[in-house]
């Protein structure tokens, strides 16, 4: 063990040193001539990279990964997303995501221990080091995919930068982002080949989770470039800033013959998943469990124990149990989503949806995974007595009345809170810590991946989509009659950002396909990047996220002895101290509307310039020609469209 952690700690420090460029070789940790020549070694660095991986973060108040989509029409936190709001988004003088630290410390290790596998220069179970070269490549691949992303083009390095400026120069030349994609596909597909069908050990990469990322990377640049198509954020489209650089004077590319090509990559890796795996009978337990070892859908989790040897955890079951707030909450427009347990949308005649004036009314007969992610009144919080301390006159273990006003931590900022990772046990209560575990990579997504990539590759669902669709309603103890809902669902009356794609409404199949997968993935972080490589934003124009029907009848939880956590008194906005958005505005919370002082009082309003972000000044000081010259021009970077490279300018239009 304390072998181990020695050789993941060094890890840790070669990762961790950069500049503000292409990163330095890792010299003068370690030496290299008795570092990476066993398999222990191999394996320790490798397990260093772990850390990129979404995680709930270790020792750490809040939610983990479940608050992840806070910022999207799925979920909201009391500060709105600042990207939505004019004038808030700007180019940064550093940092940002034009950062090569963990691909330096990816390229090295491949470097350095390809050759040495070659020559049979490391020792150990060959099996277990090429296992490990794989998972690199994957990692290398994340990282990868990650500034797919968040910048698009993106240089393409495989080899260590020497440190002058010709070769920054040089190196930080961008490539076309189909190009960074295939190259990611291929990273992927190394790994496939050298990792092991079962991991080495918990908690490990084993192959079948490259084919899950490849289908995930292949997905998005499908419809990236199919909905994208067209405008300056796809290579060779009108005003594509790549076209002005010398180096990039021959770049052609057949639009279409791309998109076919991801479709059919995302499809191919996508069934190699779903046809291994099947979906857990229970799907609550994926996320309030200590354990996932045996779970059939789970192909990768992260495991916590207060156990004094690791002694890693975090409280994201006592920040649920406070209240159920945690400084998040479900969209109203989400909540309405959710189909009838019947299969129908809530508006459909005979789908005996009975409104939300209550929660009862709300949760009535609905897809049962609406009663597993949101927390309604009744739900039990903890089954310790002496959770009392925290809230409702000895009642406290169960909830009632979101907390929609006060500390933000504490806070359910739209009414609908979340659920997904609760578990009652006393022993995770809010002044304990936490252990459940969390799901990194499951094959449910390899189901929708495959649905998805089926239809917008043909127009029409093979006989595997079918099937991998009835299984996830089936999974979810729902009506699998797919026809009846896509014929029921009427586009007008959907409240969701991704009913449409570049401002023009879908087809209702298709519609229901992203349905299925906002509804599957709630609160898993999903939301964020299915939207932007949808292009589900241009039409978002004073937008104000909404949470539950406060004003019919929820507001009288308020003033029920028997549901008063603490003396809470709603002020409506127009009042002095307001607290809530009045009724005169909406019957429905409005959570950036309590005060007139709010950011998004006016709602949110999409740039489509933020589809991609903008790449720091300083990168462009650093690889322009003359020192001190601010005209970038001559820098091989090129920024991204819409932006400018100067420091605290705003993107065009805003």
């Amino acid at each position: 063990m304390k072998k181990i952690f020695f050789y993941t700690l060094i890890g840790s420090l070669l990762f961790s040193s950069c500049n503000e460029f292409l990163d330095r070789e890792p010299l003068g940790e370690i030496s290299t001539e008795t570092y990476l020549k066993t398999d222990n070694d191999l394996a320790s660095y490798a397990a260093g990279l772990y850390t990129q991986l979404p995680s709930h973060t270790a020792g750490a108040y809040g939610l983990g990964t479940f608050a992840t989509d806070n910022g999207t029409d799925n979920q909201a936190a009391t500060a709105p997303n600042t990207v939505f709001v004019k004038g808030q988004t700007r180019v940064p003088n550093t940092g940002g995501d034009w950062d090569f630290s963990t691909i330096r410390s990816t390229n090295y290790f491949i470097n350095t221990v390809t050759p040495r596998i070659e020559k049979g220069e490391i020792s150990g179970n060959e099996t277990l080091i090429k296992h490990c070269l794989g998972e690199v490549y994957f990692f290398r691949a994340f990282t990868y995919f990650n500034k797919l992303v968040s910048l698009g083009d993106f240089p393409i390095v495989t080899e260590a930068v020497t440190d002058n400026y010709e070769a920054v120069v040089e190196q930080s030349k961008r490539r076309p982002r189909n190009e960074v994609a295939r190259f990611i596909l291929a990273d992927l597909d190394k790994a496939f080949s050298l990792m092991q069908a079962t991991a080495p050990a918990q908690n490990r990469l084993s192959k079948n989770v490259a084919a899950l990322l490849k289908s995930r990377v292949a997905l998005f640049e499908a419809t990236w470039e199919k909905y994208h198509k067209g405008t300056a954020r796809v290579p060779g489209g009108p005003g594509w800033p790549g076209a002005n650089k010398d180096y990039l004077k021959d770049f052609s590319i057949n639009i279409d013959q791309e998109i076919r090509f991801f479709l059919e990559q995302a499809k191919e890796s996508a069934k190699i998943v779903a046809e291994q795996y099947t979906l857990a009978a229970n799907y609550q337990s994926m996320f309030n469990s200590n354990s996932l070892t045996g779970n059939s859908e789970v192909l990768l989790w992260r495991a916590y124990s207060t156990n004094s040897e690791i002694n890693i955890f975090h409280y994201v079951v006592g920040n649920i149990q406070r209240n159920g707030g945690g400084n998040t909450g479900f969209t109203k427009d989400i909540v309405e989503s959710h189909l009838m347990q019947n299969g129908l949308p809530i508006y459909a005649n005979g789908s005996g949806y009975q409104g939300d004036k209550t929660y009862a009314n709300t949760f009535a007969s609905r897809d049962p995974r609406m009663g597993y992610n949101i927390l309604k009144t009744g739900d039990l919080l903890a089954d310790d007595p002496s959770f009392n301390e925290w809230a409702l006159n000895g009642k406290g273990y169960f909830y009632r009345p979101p907390i929609v006003i006060g500390l933000a931590e504490l806070r359910s900022t739209t009414g609908y809170s979340l659920k997904k990772g609760l578990t009652p046990d006393a022993n995770q209560a809010p002044t304990k810590t936490s252990t459940i575990a969390s799901v990194v990579f499951r094959a449910a997504e390899a189901y929708l991946n495959y649905i998805e990539a089926d239809f917008e590759l043909n127009g029409v669902l093979d006989q595997n989509s079918i099937k991998y669709w009835k299984a996830i309603r089936t999974r979810s103890n729902m009506d699998t009659d797919i026809d009846k809902t896509i014929q029921y669902t009427d586009l007008s009356k959907e409240n969701d950002w991704a009913k449409y794609s570049a401002g023009v409404i879908i087809s209702p199949t298709l519609y229901n396909i992203r349905r299925e997968r906002r509804i599957e993935f709630a609160a898993e972080g999903m939301r964020w990047n299915d939207l932007k490589r949808w292009r589900a934003l241009d039409q978002v124009s004073e937008y104000h996220v909404q949470g539950f029907n406060l004003w019919d009848e929820n507001y009288k939880l308020y003033s029920n002895p028997e549901h008063n956590i603490s003396p809470i008194q709603l002020i409506e906005n127009g009042n002095a101290n307001s607290n809530v958005s009045a009724r005169t505005d909406s019957k429905y919370l409005r959570i950036y509307r309590a005060n007139a002082g709010n950011i998004a009082f006016n709602g949110y309003t999409w740039n489509q310039n933020k589809y991609l972000n903008p790449i720091a000044t300083t990168h462009f000081r650093l690889t322009t020609a003359e020192a001190g010259n601010e005209d970038y021009s001559t820098s091989s970077i090129y920024q991204n469209p819409g932006w400018s490279t100067v420091t605290n300018s705003v993107a065009v239009g805003d």
